[in-house]
């Protein structure tokens, strides 16, 4: 059995780390991943059984515009924490995304897919998997996508950015581009159900099904201000870093709900006044 007290958590001061109740949780003041030196002397002082690597720059438009920031903090940062996981021992979970593929596939993505990054947040965040897994033997590869959590204060995502919109007559999403949204809440439940599990290898950790940006909006509208006007508009109307056609994915392994459920939880418990 996992003692949770002795796992590491990078990044936990973002949406995903605002639902972890357990470990030792780095922020990014506390633990800078791109310096191996202090990396090292953090993970030797606390021995963990266990990191989860959260710490991550998901910001693809600015990944784009700055692809030596994106291989700093998403593939040498991984790497230094690596190393530290495998100098004391330490499971290593790191938080990858399905934007490693090349969504030209008709229909989920599954764990066996073979990896083919189109821009440069993927391409950076599948040498951090390439770096895992060829650094360590125990490990979990944790697959998510269209990210939301946090609630006011921490989420920057798409969720956030349509109901800050809420007051506007109308709001306009895509509705040619498909994905399966993962709620920060479930990610961290499946993660420590993995480990209690001592299970190691590549998961897909995104809630059930699969939409477009357009069937996420319509559902906050619905649930949050239903008279407001929603605009379906393409993949290429917004400007920025290229976007895949397709990130659905499917797990192996059935331990998150249906996307439509998670996303009622957060809006009511998290974003209703």
């Amino acid at each position: 059995m996992v003692n949770f007290n002795k796992v590491l958590i990078t990044g936990a001061g973002g949406m995903v780390g605002s639902y972890v109740d357990f470990g030792i949780k780095m922020d990014h003041k506390s633990l800078d991943i791109t310096d191996l030196d202090k990396v090292t002397e953090v993970v030797r002082h606390y021995r963990p059984v266990a990191i989860i690597h959260l710490a991550s720059e998901t910001d693809v438009d600015l990944c784009d515009r700055k692809p030596s920031h994106a291989y700093l903090v998403n593939s040498v940062g991984v790497y230094n924490i690596a190393t530290a996981a495998a100098d004391v021992g330490a499971k290593l979970v790191y938080i990858s995304t399905a934007g490693v593929f090349d969504g030209e596939k008709d229909g989920f993505y599954t764990e066996t897919d073979q990896p083919n990054p189109q821009n440069f947040y993927g391409r950076s965040k599948h040498m951090g998997e390439l770096i895992v897994r060829g650094m360590l033997d125990d490990y979990i590869i944790a697959r998510s996508c269209w990210m939301f959590g946090g609630g006011p204060q921490k989420d920057k995502k798409f969720v956030s950015k349509i109901i800050k919109q809420l007051d506007n007559p109308e709001i306009k999403a895509v509705n040619d581009a498909y994905g399966s949204p993962t709620f920060g809440k479930d990610l961290v439940a499946a993660i420590k159900q993995l480990l209690r599990e001592d299970a190691a290898g590549i998961f897909h950790l995104s809630n059930q099904g699969s939409c477009s940006r357009y069937d996420v909006a319509k559902f906050i509208i619905e649930t949050l201000q239903p008279d407001i006007k929603l605009i379906p508009v393409g993949l290429d109307y917004f400007p920025g870093a290229y976007r895949v056609k397709n990130e659905a994915m499917v797990s192996r392994i059935k331990l998150m709900r249906p996307w439509r459920d998670a996303l009622k939880e957060y809006l009511e418990t998290e974003w209703k006044k």
